[in-house]
Order: C-alpha cells, then sequence, then structure tokens
C-alpha cells in the first residue's frame, strides 16, 4: 500500500483519535483501550513501511498522547514518579532533537565568537564578565590561586545559591520562547559567548587547562543543561511559529507542554552540578585524574541518558 493512501484511509479515524485524547477523561476505559490499539496497529504499519516518514512520527506522538492518557490516573503515585525520569522525559527528548541540535549548534558557535572576540579585542572580556570579576580573576592570579573565586564562600550557601540561581537561567531560556524561538536563542548566545570570553581570559594567562579542569568539573553537566533548557525554549518558540496542521493556540500548547517536560527534567542535573561546584570544584588541588574521571562521568551519563536512551524509547511505545 502507497503512503499516501494509507493517509487517505486512515486520516478521518486519526483526526477521531485526536478528539478521544482531548476528552479523555470523560470517556470510558474499553473506549480508550479500543482506540489505543487501533492506532498503535496504524503504527506498527506505518514503522514497517515508512519508517522514515513523518506520517510514523505523527502517529507515535498521537500514540504516546494516549498512552499517556490511559495510565495517567493510575494509583502507583511513586511508579509515576519512576517512569517519568525514565520512559516520558527521553521520550520528549527524542520529539525535541531536531531543537536540541539547533540549541547545541548555536551554544557551540557562541562560544567561538566568545573566543575570538576576546582574542582580538582586550576589554571584550571586561565588556561580558565585568570589570570587578576580572579584577578580581587577575588579583587571584597574581596570588598563585586563580580558581579562588570557588571557594569564597562556605559549601552549603554555595551549593543552594548556584543550584537556583542555574534552575532560575534554565526556566529564564525557556520562558523567553513565548518571545519566539529567537529569545530563547539570545539567552543561549549570551552563556555561549561568556564562556567562550572565559576561557580565552584563562588562555591569554597560561591558564588554559587548570581552568578547564575546574569549570568542567561541574559545568560539564551545567552547560549541557542549558543546553538542553534551550531545546525547551525552541520548542515553545516553534509552537508558536510553526504550528502545522495545528491551530495556532493548540500547536503553541502542546509546544509548551512539550518544553516544560523537558525543563523539569534538567533540575536534578542542576542540582548534581551545584552539589560539583559547591563541595568538589573549590578543591583545586584535587589529583588531575579524579577531575577528569569527574568530566567523564559526567560526559557519559549525558550520552546515555540524552542521546541513547531516548534513542532506544524510539519504539517504546509501539512495543507497549
Amino acid at each position: 500500500m502507497k503512503e499516501v493512501t494509507f493517509i487517505r484511509r486512515n486520516i478521518d479515524k486519526w483526526k477521531e483519535t485526536e478528539r478521544v485524547v482531548e476528552q479523555a477523561k470523560t470517556l470510558s476505559p474499553d473506549k480508550l483501550a479500543d482506540v489505543y490499539v487501533e492506532i498503535t496497529a496504524d503504527l506498527a504499519f506505518s514503522q514497517t513501511h515508512f519508517p522514515n516518514s513523518r506520517i510514523t512520527i505523527y502517529l507515535n506522538n498521537l500514540a504516546f498522547a494516549l498512552h499517556h492518557e490511559i495510565y495517567r490516573n493510575k494509583r502507583e503515585k511513586w511508579g509515576r514518579v519512576f517512569t517519568f525520569w525514565t520512559d516520558e522525559v527521553p521520550q520528549t527528548m527524542y520529539d525535541a532533537r531536531r531543537e536540541l541540535l539547533i540549541s547545541f549548534v548555536v551554544f557551540t558557535i557562541s562560544i567561538f565568537i566568545g573566543v575570538l572576540s576576546t582574542a582580538n579585542d582586550p576589554n571584550f572580556v571586561r565588556l561580558i564578565l565585568g570589570n570587578s570579576y576580572v579584577d578580581m580573576s587577575l588579583e587571584n592570579i597574581a596570588n598563585g590561586e586563580p580558581m579562588a573565586v570557588y571557594n569564597g564562600s562556605s559549601e552549603v550557601p554555595m551549593f543552594l545559591g548556584i543550584t537556583l540561581n542555574n534552575i532560575m537561567v534554565s526556566f529564564h531560556c525557556f520562558a523567553m520562547g513565548i518571545l519566539t524561538s529567537f529569545g530563547t536563542g539570545y539567552i543561549l548566545f549570551s552563556n555561549g559567548v561568556m564562556v567562550g570570553a572565559f576561557q580565552t581570559f584563562f588562555y591569554q594567562h597560561g591558564l588554559l587547562w587548570e581552568s578547564s579542569l575546574a569549570i568542567f568539573l561541574h559545568g560539564t553537566l551545567e552547560l549541557w543543561a542549558i543546553i538542553v533548557a534551550g531545546a525547551a525554549g525552541l520548542a515553545l518558540g516553534n509552537g508558536w511559529l510553526f504550528p502545522g496542521t495545528y491551530s495556532r493556540l493548540e500547536s503553541f500548547r502542546r509546544g509548551a507542554k512539550r518544553g516544560l517536560k523537558i525543563i523539569v527534567g534538567t533540575v536534578p542535573v542542576f542540582i548534581m552540578a551545584g552539589f560539583i561546584e559547591g563541595f568538589v570544584t573549590r578543591h583545586t588541588d584535587l589529583p588531575t585524574a579524579l577531575r577528569l574521571g569527574f568530566i567523564l562521568v559526567s560526559l557519559a551519563f549525558i550520552l546515555f541518558y540524552y542521546i541513547y536512551l531516548p534513542n532506544k524509547r524510539k519504539h517504546g511505545i509501539a512495543e507497549t
């Protein structure tokens, strides 16, 4: 069967399934189960014959939405919390893989802009980081403690302050998607330029390796979480800009729901990054191998949870 024929024969049924999802709270479990069986059968057919088609993505999202409505009121409260992190967030990250890639590219390009600008203009780093921070860093370098900024306060207040600040930055990055994707892009750009300027500043003073060990000890998780928050903001903004077959309001609502789920998923990552920065980064005398170990473990977690697991969950709904 050709794809266009498959769509023509079933489009009315799929539209009805969309209405079932919207009215799921008022329908009987038997009705929901019957519709779910039909949509998963269509999804299985589409995955077999049209694996790379947009209709397969559409059916997968529709099946996932119905699956969510069926199981949202189950009594296993703590099980629901567990599956949110193991199933829903990875599935949402797979659906938002394009936004994640765009967010990563924007952030990376911004870092290079920060590097080039700082390398060609000695005053650029002061414009980005502020005179007080640069002067403090120069004083620390002169005293032989270039990373002393990380032990300037006690562990617990530093951990709490950094974690709350990072979470607020991530929600700000997400919320800026209301101003279309360009609002989120600006937040990603400014943070990327700051990272590039910071690292280039220490490179100019012969401290690139030391600064990299200190920054990426916690920054591997922290910076990645900002990139993920950028993907959440882009999902929100793209829902507003590109409604597709939905009304603009419905598309925005769906983008907001998906983006919010992504942003909530970053909270534990920011907590862990804040813990490392508050309790570990301050110990600049730790062995290099140990600090590299922290960085590699953080990178392994990112690759597993945000790359491998979402792809593994790609067909999870159909298999269920």
